[in-house]
């Protein structure tokens, strides 16, 4: 299983944000978001390491963090991921693993933190990449699955007010899903858009039962990697 950084930090996002953690990033992704913020592991990714099923948890358990995030990239392109979250769960540890929900894989999970990328994920160059992208971005049958399978959060990455019309067609489509798992997450990596862009999400998702997700690693560290 390719990794290419095992660190720790405080869960920047979504339903445990603020909670210490010890994320495990993998290399690789099916899709490539025009706002990726982790290109080293996904739109070039670099060389990071293979490592066996065992050494990653070991790394793991030694940083003593009772909370892990199985990230990427996406993690859910490897079928390692299995014996991983279950070699995890045995030592009693909370695990999330963050996807963009195209993929499943039967895996131990305590939040299953879907991220559906809606069209303001689409890069920007008319290459393959796009061809690729559009191809895999919308999976909602997966989703569904996912949603029914685990405790969830589905997470929107929201840049105009525009995306605010896909999000609600999006769920119309998925159907069964509960308001209060919904999170509206501005697309920043500043502490001022960020704020700027809540003050219009805040207004419109409060009174739908849906939450604002801050970026709170923003305010913390900043856009740097290792966060």
């Amino acid at each position: 299983m390719r990794v290419i950084e095992i660190f720790q930090s405080k869960q920047g996002e979504g339903l445990w944000a603020g909670v210490r953690s010890t994320f495990i990033r993998t290399i690789g992704c099916n899709l490539r978001c025009s706002f990726c913020d982790t290109t080293y592991a996904s739109w070039r990714p670099e060389e990071g390491e293979d490592l066996a099923v065992e050494e990653i948890v070991g790394r793991a358990v030694l940083l003593g963090n009772r909370h892990v995030v199985l990230t990427g990239g996406e993690p859910m392109l490897y079928s390692e991921l299995i014996p991983l979250t279950e070699m995890l769960a045995e030592r009693k540890l909370k695990i999330t693993v963050e996807t963009a929900g195209t993929i499943h894989l039967p895996v131990k999970c305590d939040l299953m933190s879907i991220s559906p990328k809606l069209s303001n994920s689409t890069p920007y160059d008319p290459d393959s990449f796009v061809r690729l992208h559009e191809t895999n971005r919308d999976r909602i049958d997966v989703v569904r699955r996912l949603v029914s399978e685990y405790p969830y959060q589905l997470k929107f990455v929201v840049d105009q007010p525009e995306d605010l019309l896909e999000i609600e067609e999006y769920l119309h489509r998925l159907g069964d899903f509960e308001k209060e798992r919904v999170l509206l997450m501005p697309m920043s990596t500043d502490v001022t858009t960020m704020r700027l862009k809540a003050e219009w999400i805040v207004a419109y998702a409060q009174p739908r039962g849906y939450r604002y997700c801050p970026r709170m690693q923003l305010e913390w560290y900043g856009d740097r990697r290792g966060t």
